[in-house]
């Protein structure tokens, strides 16, 4: 089911929370809300579900608007929250029985569903434990179990890795993966590699703005602006390198990294790649040409960035 969020708003007394906001989510796609604490991200994803009210703005999840059908959508939504409520007293067995019984599952489907959650989520030698005798990144994983227990077409999971470990975060990244292939799915997370890793679209929210919207390549070509590459040339004075470089009509700048090792750094000028214009010249000159390195921009310097201001 596809998402509109439609001039999305929320306040707090005079905090603006979330500031007249819009973007789609499209079926069979996994979201990455990204943001610093404070930005709006749960928020936002807590409109969504409908755990809490909308102040202005509207949400329409398979075209119906929450504010038409709020009891509708809900069954049509799994929700993780960033705190991860539990019954800490309950087995992890009786908990997700519980969960699918307030879901409406039918009750002849609830066994054979708790059966594959349990399998999914890797909770088969801690099904008849107490929930407050597993560690957090058990409870991360029944609290996953909970959000999918119904089989909903949307998945909204706010942290859904806090507390796991390396080997159980590329586990349930996987299944997020998986989950996103049928389902609509959006992320929150202060872990930018996992983004990367998991999600076809990343959004990213500062102040309750979108400062950002697009895949990791997009904000990368959007922020690095000119081609940046390192290049080490051979076989020739590096002033007179230097000189020839300066020459060509791709490049914007030259300048020395180590003069002594004939190393540099090229910015090329906008929307030009002066990658063959370099290897050409080598070709012409007979230079040995043993580097020629582009630039990457990190997500994380992208994060900064738009998020720092």
């Amino acid at each position: 089911m596809n998402i509109q969020i439609e001039n999305l708003t929320k306040t707090y007394g005079p905090q603006i929370a979330v500031n007249d906001i819009s973007f789609n989510v499209k079926t069979g796609e996994v979201l990455g809300f990204l943001g610093p604490n404070g930005a709006g991200k749960s928020t936002t994803m807590k409109m969504i579900t409908g755990y809490i009210g909308l102040e202005n703005g509207d949400v329409k999840i398979g075209g119906t608007s929450i504010k038409e059908e709020p009891d509708d959508i809900k069954k049509h939504i799994g929700y993780l929250p960033e705190n991860n409520p539990l019954y800490l007293e309950m087995p992890v067995i009786d908990y997700l029985q519980f969960c699918a019984a307030i879901q409406g599952l039918n009750n002849s489907k609830t066994n054979n569903r708790i059966k594959e959650m349990i399998g999914l989520c890797g909770l088969n030698r801690e099904k008849h434990k107490k929930i407050g005798e597993l560690s957090k990144g058990y409870r991360q994983r029944v609290g996953i179990a909970q959000a999918m227990i119904h089989d909903p077409e949307v998945l909204i999971l706010d942290e859904p890795t806090t507390g796991l470990d390396p080997n159980q975060i590329i586990e349930i990244r996987k299944l997020i993966r998986d989950l996103g292939k049928e389902k609509t799915v959006i992320l929150s997370t202060h872990i930018l590699p996992e983004v990367e890793a998991t999600c076809d679209r990343i959004l990213i929210i500062n102040k309750g703005n979108i400062v950002a919207d697009g895949t990791a390549d997009t904000l990368r070509k959007q922020a690095e602006g000119n081609e940046v590459l390192h290049v080490c040339i051979e076989d020739e004075k590096p002033e007179i390198i230097l000189e020839s470089l300066n020459k060509l009509d791709t490049i914007k700048e030259v300048g020395f990294i180590n003069k002594d090792n004939n190393l540099f750094e090229l910015q090329s000028s906008v929307n030009e790649s002066s990658r063959r214009s370099v290897f050409d010249l080598c070709v012409q000159k007979k230079w040995a040409l043993t580097q020629l390195t582009p630039l990457e921009t990190k997500l994380e310097d992208i994060f900064r960035n738009l998020t720092l201001n």
